[in-house]
């Protein structure tokens, strides 16, 4: 078999773990986690590297419709996942309630005539083991593969068979796309503000991390006696601010405290994080904000 390279997008509900595994095929986090849906809000790539292939993995945002603001980007930038990947894979979950939006991500790989394989996450999930031949035979009858994972249980030779089955599903190509040492083409500051994002979306309930975003301020790596870090802490409105700051401040202590611990790991050392909770009144519906963000749709496209 000759090299092989290229693009594969994650399709899938929000919630169905493409994050998840996105970061265990390729045995790095790149890409935040938490159990609350519609958290990745911009494409990701992740790189895993072979002897014979690379394997670009993008991880989009959940599928949603929406006309306007934050959803409208999330949506445009799942679809030109799909447009811009050479074959795709559907993310299904297990503990997806609805057969209907499982049949709507395998309606969606099928229409984009591109090389696509199902795989079915959450199989640790006991009580909805029944709903794994289900949905496989949903896959096949559609014309595709389909694999089963848990990725907090399986380890290797899970991730190993997916690789070679996405393998198949590649161009060939003379050299790699990328770098064979990257695993992602996400800067360290772009990662910081994931780190926190997620940390954010961990320890903030209900419905206030969705109309939070971060930005980083200032990154100043030459500081001594190790890098200093500015994060702002965006909320949409006045009466967050003091719900992300908690009682003695608690909330944004135990935030920066864990976004501090995952980024030493990252940049392999001591880093002195700020963070700092700014509002910005309803910012994910006014394009200026944004725009700053790097959250923005194109009208003319």
């Amino acid at each position: 078999m000759g090299y092989k390279a290229g693009f594969i997008g994650l399709i899938g509900q929000p919630n169905a773990g493409k994050s998840t595994l996105m970061n265990y095929l390729i045995d790095q986090k790149v890409s935040i986690v938490t159990a609350k849906p519609q958290t990745t809000r911009r494409r990701i790539l992740g790189i895993q590297n072979n002897e014979n292939s690379q394997v670009i993995f993008i991880d989009a945002p959940g599928l949603v419709k929406a006309e306007k603001g934050l959803n409208a980007f999330l949506e445009k930038e799942a679809q030109d996942v799909i447009k811009e990947s050479d074959a795709l894979l559907a993310v299904l979950s297990i503990d997806e309630k609805d057969s209907d939006a499982i049949e709507k991500v395998l309606d969606l790989v099928k229409k984009s005539k591109k090389p696509w394989m199902g795989v079915i996450t959450k199989t640790d999930v006991a009580d909805k083991a029944h709903r794994i031949l289900i949905v496989k035979n949903m896959v096949e009858e559609m014309g595709a593969k389909c694999l089963q994972i848990s990725c907090l249980k399986d380890g290797k030779e899970g991730r190993d068979e997916i690789l070679k089955e996405l393998e198949s599903l590649l161009p060939a190509s003379e050299a790699p796309l990328f770098d064979e040492d990257l695993y992602t083409t996400e800067n360290v500051r772009e990662l910081v503000s994931e780190i926190v994002r997620e940390r954010c979306f961990e320890n903030l309930s209900h419905e206030l991390p969705f109309q939070l975003a971060v930005q980083v301020r200032k990154f100043d790596e030459n500081a001594k006696p190790c890098p200093h870090i500015y994060v702002d802490v965006i909320v949409a409105k006045a009466s967050h601010k003091p719900i992300v700051i908690g009682q003695k401040a608690q909330v944004i202590k135990k935030i920066s405290s864990e976004s501090r611990h995952e980024i030493e790991k990252i940049m392999d050392g001591k880093v002195f994080l700020e963070l700092n909770v700014v509002v910005k009144e309803n910012w994910f519906e006014k394009n200026q904000f944004m725009k700053e963000l790097g959250y923005i749709v194109d009208a003319k496209k």
